[in-house]
Formats: C-alpha cells, sequence, structure tokens
C-alpha cells in the first residue's frame, strides 16, 4: 500500500478539470491576434479571469495570469521596490523561499526587515508596529505556512497597515481551498495563488493588483496583462485555474473539515501508538491540512528515506527546497535549534485521503520506531 501525503507540496490535476480543458482545446487563437480565432480566445480567455477574480471577491482587471506564485511573488516584490529610490520593505524569516530568497537578493541594495517569529509559528503584530518607516512600501507576509500551516494575523496586519503607505502583499498559496480567501476582507493590495497547489496544473498562477496599484513589469516584450506581464496567455491552464478555484471554493467546506479529521486522527494514533513527537507550532492556529512534527528519535533525512521504501511518500519541508541536506528555515527560524529542525517532517493531507491512509502511516513509523529502539 502506497499512501501520499504531500499535499502541500503540489496535488494531482483533477482528471474532470483536465477533460473540461481538453474538450475546449479547438479555441486555439492568439488572444492578441484582431481575426475572429483570436477574439474567439480572448473571449474564452476574459470569461476565465471574470471567474478567477469571483473566487477571491476580486475585479477581472485586478488579475494578472502568471506562469505560478513563484513568478507572482517575484512581480509583487521587485515590481513594486523597482518604483522607489531608497525603499524599506517588511518581511518575516519564515516565507516561502519565492518570497524569502528575493528578499534576501533585494537586501543588498535595499533596506529590508524580517520579523522573526515565535515557538508558536506567528510574528508579533507589534512587532510589525515597530517596524513601519516613513519610507516603508511594502510588507510581505504569507496567510498560511507552507511548512506548518500556521495562520499569520493577517487581518490585524491589515488594520495596522490601513493608514499606512504601505502596501500589503499575501503570499496566499496554502490558504486557497482550505480557508476564505476574500482580497476585500483581508485588505490585500496584492495576493498570489497557484494552480497545482489546488489540483490544477502546474505552470500557472496569480497575482491579484488592487485596482489603482502602480507594479513595474518584470517581463516585458508585449502589452498583454495590460502591459503588467508580457507573454501570450495560456488560455488552456488559465481555464484550468479557473475550475480548480471554482471547485476548491465551492468544495472548501467538506474538503477542510475532512483534511482536519484525518489529522485529529494521525496525532490521536501516534500518540496511542506511543512514538515520541512534538507538534512545530501552535496546532490550534494552523490550517487543515498541515502539520509540521518534530520527531526527537530521529533525522528526517533517515526518516523519509525509511518511509519512502515503504511506499509512504512525505517531505521535510517546502519541496523548493527538499531534496537537500539543509534543515528547515522555518522550523529553525522558530526554535532556533538546527537540530530540531534536521529531525523535522512536514504531513500534509488531502480530502482524497481516507482514514486507512493515515493508519498505515502510522503503522509504518511504529515499525520504523521499534527496529531502532525495540519493542
Amino acid at each position: 500500500m502506497s499512501v501520499y501525503v504531500d499535499y502541500a507540496s503540489t496535488t494531482p490535476f483533477d482528471k474532470e478539470i483536465m477533460e473540461k480543458v481538453m474538450a475546449g482545446a479547438d479555441v486555439f487563437g492568439n488572444p492578441s491576434s484582431i481575426h475572429r480565432i483570436g477574439k474567439d480566445a480572448k473571449a474564452k480567455l476574459q470569461d476565465h479571469r471574470t471567474r478567477i477574480a469571483e473566487s477571491i471577491n476580486a475585479k477581472p482587471k485586478e488579475i494578472i495570469i502568471t506562469s505560478g506564485a513563484t513568478e507572482a511573488n517575484n512581480l509583487a516584490i521587485k515590481g513594486t521596490a523597482g518604483r522607489h529610490e531608497k525603499p524599506h520593505m517588511i518581511t518575516t524569516d519564515i516565507e516561502h523561499a519565492s518570497v524569502r530568497t528575493t528578499y534576501q537578493n533585494l537586501s543588498e541594495q535595499y533596506d529590508v526587515t524580517f520579523l522573526k517569529a515565535s515557538e508558536d509559528g506567528l510574528i508579533d503584530v507589534e512587532d510589525l508596529k515597530d517596524s513601519l518607516q516613513s519610507n516603508t512600501v511594502l510588507v510581505s507576509i504569507m496567510l498560511v505556512n507552507n511548512e506548518t500551516g500556521s495562520i499569520q494575523p493577517v487581518y490585524e496586519i491589515a488594520k495596522v497597515l490601513k493608514d499606512h503607505q504601505a502596501l500589503f502583499h499575501i503570499d496566499a498559496v496554502q490558504a486557497f481551498g482550505h480557508m476564505e480567501v476574500d482580497v476585500e476582507a483581508l485588505r490585500a493590495d496584492m495576493l498570489t495563488l497557484s494552480g497545482h497547489k489546488i489540483y490544477g496544473p502546474k505552470g500557472i498562477g496569480m497575482l491579484y493588483l488592487r485596482e489603482g496599484t502602480k507594479l513595474s513589469a518584470q517581463i516585458t516584450g508585449g502589452s498583454h496583462e495590460l502591459s503588467r506581464r508580457a507573454g501570450t496567455e495560456n488560455t488552456m491552464w488559465v481555464e484550468a485555474l479557473a475550475l480548480a478555484m471554482e471547485k476548491a471554493d465551492s468544495d472548501r467546506a467538506r474538503r477542510s473539515l475532512k483534511e482536519m479529521q484525518l489529522k485529529e486522527r494521525f496525532l490521536n494514533e501516534l500518540t496511542a501508538k506511543e512514538i515520541p513527537f512534538e507538534v512545530n507550532g501552535d496546532v490550534n492556529r494552523q490550517a487543515s491540512h498541515i502539520v509540521n512534527l518534530h520527531f526527537p528519535w530521529s533525522e528526517a533525512e533517515f526518516l523519509l528515506t525509511a518511509l519512502d521504501m515503504t511506499g509512504i511518500y512525505v517531505s521535510a519541508g517546502s519541496a523548493c527546497n527538499a531534496g537537500t541536506v539543509q534543515p528547515s528555515h522555518v522550523i529553525q527560524a522558530m526554535y532556533d535549534d538546527e537540530e530540531r529542525a534536521l529531525k523535522s517532517i512536514r504531513f500534509s493531507f488531502s480530502h482524497l485521503m481516507e482514514e486507512e491512509d493515515v493508519l498505515e502511516i502510522v503503522s509504518q513509523l511504529k515499525a520504523i520506531y521499534e527496529r531502532l529502539y525495540g519493542n
């Protein structure tokens, strides 16, 4: 029996969505062409864009189609920084690599503040208040952490920024489909999403850009996306993103409940089987589908390999950093403990899983533990 429990890394392309998208493959025109075939493609593209916008309570013209959330985050950050001579920007030390590394690179020429996260996985809003300056132009904070599932206090942050010039950029990749993502309620100026995290295809994402917000294009060479991102749009993948967002949003309550039930059963079974573990962060302030566990009795690299050999597929953290022996920067930042980071594993669940999958994971973990330490 094999069990995939790495859904925060990527999700399978929904077959129903795939079939619908392929059925429309005959609408192949370039949306920028002025002939009928091009106009048909443009009309389809606009329809897809409208549906994407409706899923997050935005306007169609506020949606910028990108190749994924990594590009979208880069566009939000670099596109804002490049419009100012001496900007100050704020982020956290537990962001996804597409945000964290981008800011690390920009810190060589701009002033960047990295807010610290506590052991519960959350930042202190007071620290944000104290870090704001007169030249602060951008604050980038993820809604749900991709490694721990911790839900940041974004609504409180939005209140702090309400009377400040700084734009609020939210990475909502791990939030959409698991909790409500409403750009108006969040008071977001920019927000990013990824298709392959919500059972859509890889290679498609979006950046929400609030109407009136200025942004410098990072990919030039055409007037696509209202001159904010050049490149002929992939109408089929945009449709797939729209369908995936609609399905994830409409089925959110059922999916998140199933994920939470699976996660709770997992933790209860680990406890019942007397397998030593600790939850990284505050489990009561985390998204339904992610839990990150510290196993003090084993290096994560060994445990991942042992589980893989039994057909259990899981990660130590972000897939953007996986495959290396480097400890999770998120866990290390939270606990200032490299050893803990090297002995932590992320489990991310899906509504597609069943209780038998959870029991199999625990069974294999128990077997590994007993091989190492006896009965």
